[in-house]
């Protein structure tokens, strides 16, 4: 396997704060603060499962509700078309972190899914609680939706920003 090159895109770098510091993200780009907004002015919790658009193709959110896992059976992941800007609505959950440097994808990038999946064990980990948002670019490796200190309930609304918009 050869080694995953990113997209090129103007800004990069993880972002893990709580929402109602978001404004001081929206010189991420338009589609950051579309989707930070689309948070903040929404009532999250009423809000069903499934995918929700906010601007065609280019940003939607994701609503899920899930019990958080044992990382042992997980892998870090990758998009290449979409920035993840993830929300805990409620619950909390770790997410372990990697930046892409030299590994190479265990699970080659799928482009209509876009994601690829990487074995190597993340560097560091974050306990993301309600109230959190993260932003995710290409180049930040994610292993979200695992438990912290025990499984448990999770409402989380991920929100996919086009590369583009940034």
């Amino acid at each position: 396997m050869s080694l995953y090159l990113p997209p090129t895109i103007k800004k990069t770098g993880m972002v893990i704060d709580y929402l109602h510091n978001a404004a001081q993200y929206y010189g991420l780009g338009n589609g950051i603060e579309q989707a930070l907004r689309f948070l903040q002015e929404n009532d999250l919790l009423s809000l069903e499962n499934g995918k929700h658009p906010i601007m065609e193709d280019q940003i939607f959110a994701i609503v899920q509700e899930y019990e958080t896992k044992d990382p042992v059976q997980e892998k870090l992941e990758s998009h290449q078309k979409f920035i993840d800007v993830q929300y805990v609505v409620k619950g909390e959950e770790r997410m372990g972190h990697a930046l892409l440097q030299t590994q190479t994808p265990s699970r080659l990038y799928n482009s209509e899914d876009d994601y690829m999946l990487f074995d190597e064990l993340p560097d560091f980990f974050s306990v993301v609680k309600e109230g959190m948002f993260t932003i995710f670019y290409p180049t930040d490796l994610h292993m979200p939706s695992i438990q912290h200190q025990q499984a448990s309930s999770v409402k989380k609304i991920v929100v996919k920003v086009s590369t583009e918009l940034v």
